[in-house]
């Protein structure tokens, strides 16, 4: 059985979409600007109103509370917000330092102040705040848009490993040709919804 299952979804933007997702897979979403991939991610994680049917399993979004579904479909926004003076609050437990130095942060950003971060260092804060959730479903809006090379591919490194370890799935929206070639994923294309095969470079 896959992952998640998603039929006949459609927001106002697009659709209908159909599309399955298998444990450990990754589908990249990509389109133009305003083509509706953040509202796509948005409709999967049950924030905005849409129509049709998306399943986790044998669970039905539309038979289960909003708090369950998001428990295990996490959204990484292209903005995460912060509510918290700093990032450590935002967390049940401190990542590890393993974790930390994967993406080549130090344990003192946890404790500075959210306004004195970089763009880059809350998004792979962000990154590991949502990680630390144990998502079953990964909706990856630009991971890597704010970051250098070296550090946006060890976010791919980091999120490949998580997919492969948890056998959980991810969404991934790159307007990157080059990133979507390295990952070699199926692509999803909007508005128009067609899946392509898995792109090489």
């Amino acid at each position: 059985m896959p992952l998640l299952q998603v039929r006949e979804l459609r927001t106002a933007q697009f659709g209908p979409i159909d599309f399955t997702l298998d444990s450990g897979g990754l589908l990249l979403v990509a389109g133009p600007s305003g083509s509706g991939k953040s509202r796509l991610l948005r409709a999967l994680a049950d924030l905005d109103p849409h129509e049709g049917e998306a399943r986790l399993h044998d669970m039905a979004m539309n038979d289960m509370p909003a708090h369950r579904w998001r428990a295990q479909i996490g959204l990484l926004p292209a903005e995460p917000a912060w509510w918290e003076e700093t990032a450590l609050a935002h967390f049940p437990q401190p990542p590890s330092a393993e974790r930390l130095e994967r993406l080549a942060l130090t344990p003192a950003l946890l404790e500075t102040p959210i306004n004195r971060l970089s763009s880059g260092e809350r998004q792979r804060l962000a990154l590991l705040r949502l990680l630390a959730r144990a998502p079953r479903v990964l909706l990856l809006d630009e991971p890597t848009a704010n970051l250098d090379p070296d550090s946006a591919a060890r976010v791919e490194a980091l999120i490949a490993e998580y997919l492969s370890s948890t056998q959980a799935g991810a969404l991934w929206v790159s307007h990157d040709p080059l990133q979507r070639q390295r990952l070699g994923a199926r692509v999803l294309r909007l508005p128009e919804g067609r899946i392509l095969p898995e792109e090489t470079a």
